[in-house]
């Protein structure tokens, strides 16, 4: 498996409960692939850049791997890794 769908991958890295919910948030216009806004079916592949859009702060992670199954927290944060532009702008937020 070299690409997966963008809907499966969020739900699998547990940045949404359910696929439905990654899937409207996506189609809302809040995460967007390599730059650029995407649909639901997109596929990502291993050095994609995800941008991911929740209330004012926008968390941007590189995909380190694919997986079509949702397993525990751990093993999710396997799945990516946060830039650290994308840390530091969290953690401003957070402390506003």
């Amino acid at each position: 498996m070299d690409r997966l769908r963008i809907d499966k991958w969020l739900w699998a890295a547990r940045f949404y409960k359910t696929r439905t919910l990654a899937a409207e948030e996506i189609g809302k216009g809040r995460v967007e692939v390599n730059g650029q806004e995407v649909k639901a079916a997109r596929e990502v592949k291993v050095g994609d850049t995800v941008a991911i859009r929740r209330e004012s702060v926008t968390r941007t992670v590189l995909v380190r791997a694919l997986s079509a199954m949702r397993g525990p927290a751990p093993v999710a944060q396997q799945l990516y890794e946060e830039t650290a532009d994308s840390i530091t702008r969290r953690e401003q937020a957070a402390g506003q």
